[in-house]
Order: C-alpha cells, then structure tokens, then sequence
C-alpha cells in the first residue's frame, strides 16, 4: 500500500509538473515600433487575447521597438524560428516576393475602403507566399494613408530633386529613383536620428510614423498625398504552427481575426487625428498642388505597370479581381 500511494503520489507531482511546463509555455514576439504605437498596442492585445484564450497555456510577450530584432530581420528571425512569432511591414520584403508589396502600389487603393478590397484580393496570394517562406498568416492591420513628410515647401517633384529620402520598402526606393532623389534606407526606430543627424531629409509614411518620431523637430511640411495604406502582417514559424494542438490553433486565429478587426478601426479613426497633432505642433499639413499630384501619379502608373511585370499572373489576377470588386 505505501507503495502504491507513492507511486500514485509521483504520478501526482509528474502530471503536475506537466501542466506547470505547458501553463508556461512562453513566446516572444518582436515587433518593429514603438509601444505607445497602435500596431503595437494592438499587438499587445492580440497576446493577451491569446492568453485568456488558451487558458494561460501559452503567453505572448511582446517586444517593440526592435528591441529583440531590427524590423528588417524579424521575419528572416520567424522563418528560421529564432522566434516563433513576429510583426512585419511586409512590403519591405517586395524584393523577395513582388506579392509583398501588393499594398504599396503607389495611388492604386488610397482609402480604408479601397485598401479592405485589395488586401481581400490579394490575401490568398500573400498567404501562399508566406506559406512557401515557412511562415503562417495570423492577421494584418493597415496603416494611415501614406504623405510626404519635407523640410521646405514642395509644389512638384522637381523640388525634390537631390533630397535625402528615407526609403523602407521597394516602392519608397523606386518613388526616390524616379523623382531624382537619394534613398537611404532606414528603419522606424532609426528614424528620428536620421532626421536630426540629417542623413534623411524626406520620406512618405503615414501620420502615426511623423508622431511617433515628433518629425516637426526636424521637417516643416506634410503634403496628404495619400500614397498607399501599407499593412502589418503577423505571422507564425509554420514548423511551430504545425507542432500545435488545434484548440491553440483555434484561440490564435479566433484572436487574429480579432486583431485585425481591432486595429483596423484604430487606424482609421487615429488618421485624422494625427494630422492634427502634426499640425498643432507647427507643421504645414495640406493636400499637394495639382503639379505635384500630377507628378507622382505619373510615378504610380509606371510602377504599377513594372509591378504588374514582376508578379505576373498572380499579379494581374489580384488587380483583375480588385477592380472588378
């Protein structure tokens, strides 16, 4: 009897100590922005949804700032599971996939509206991509329209000529190329030292990028081009993903869509108010001349029909299917 009580009293301790290593099983996911960024509180979100979710089995700890990983290589980090999780800007990763940048065609969706309608075109499409880079699809949240942030008065893209511009993705780059400017790659963390050490004197991003780097520190203008609405996506190391039960797999995807639901709003009811605080903290927010909107439209056409060129008949089918949309 003693000894069935303590091999009964083992098996206890064994099964315990079980269901303490999988209450505590933990992963870190890196993300490229701030905390105070609603991506990343959005992010942050998502974790703890996870965590309610899976009835603390697995927590999600987040990591802005590029604190764990630079943006530029979180998602090489997830694909080889040096972290299982991860958030990305993927049209920064167009020069690997022209799918990734589907997002960022310059003036082809410019709205929340015409932005939700592409991203259901092409989402098929970007997730078989990821899926072939050994990563998982979770959710993806837009960002703002896209302006053109400078540090002097802009009535067309020959006043841009020489500028130093911050170039994050392919698009920005070839924007750079053709009006003449000079890209320099840099990364949302490094941003404000660009600016202020002035190796970046222009880039285009979104109103939540200008807050976050408090950019009238450095730039006077901000032309409301409405550029592109460039995605966030979340993914998972597809060998992590396939390793988990299906209620987890559940809780995650239930929790995506949740995200994305989420941060969509978020973003589309802070647009206007980031224009605002730009404005309110001395910069000049105004819509471009029609010389500049001619110029850059010009820009769009050419580059979407290059893009067309790099993604093929994937490529057209996305773009078929969203116009007919």
């Amino acid at each position: 009897m003693n000894r069935l009580n303590a091999f009964l009293a083992s098996t206890a301790i064994a099964v315990m100590a079980m269901s303490s290593a999988q209450a505590a099983e933990k992963w870190d996911m890196p993300m490229a922005y701030p905390a105070t960024n609603f991506h990343s509180e959005n992010g942050a979100a998502f974790a703890k949804c996870v965590s309610d979710g899976t009835g603390g089995n697995l927590e999600i700890v987040t990591h802005p700032g590029g604190s764990l990983f630079s943006g530029n290589d979180i998602k090489r980090a997830v694909q080889t599971g040096q972290a299982p999780i991860g958030e990305r800007l993927i049209s920064a990763h167009a020069n690997e996939n022209p799918l990734y940048g589907v997002d960022s065609i310059p003036f082809l969706a410019t709205s929340f509206e015409a932005s939700d309608k592409l991203w259901k075109a092409a989402s098929d499409k970007v997730k078989e991509a990821l899926d072939a880079d050994n990563l998982v699809y979770v959710y993806a949240v837009p960002w703002p329209p896209q302006g053109l942030y400078t540090k002097k008065d802009v009535n067309s893209a020959a006043d841009l000529k020489g500028v130093k511009f911050r170039a994050y993705n392919a698009a920005t780059a070839r924007i750079a190329e053709l009006a003449g400017m000079v890209p320099v790659q840099i990364e949302a963390a490094e941003l404000s030292q660009a600016l202020a050490t002035g190796v970046a004197e222009s880039f285009i991003s979104s109103g939540s990028t200008g807050v976050d780097s408090k950019v009238w520190e450095q730039l006077t203008n901000f032309y409301d081009v409405l550029a592109w609405l460039p995605r966030n996506v979340v993914f998972i190391n597809k060998d992590i993903w396939n390793g988990l039960d299906d209620a987890t797999r559940k809780a995650i995807s239930d929790c995506g869509d949740k995200a994305a639901a989420d941060g969509t709003a978020k973003s589309a009811e802070l647009a206007g108010q980031y224009l605002k605080t730009l404005a309110e903290n001395g910069m000049k927010v105004s819509a471009p001349s029609d010389a500049l909107k001619q110029d850059l439209g010009a820009y769009g056409a050419t580059m979407t029909e290059e893009w067309l060129q790099k993604a093929g008949a994937d490529g057209k089918a996305i773009i078929d299917a969203y116009k007919g949309m």
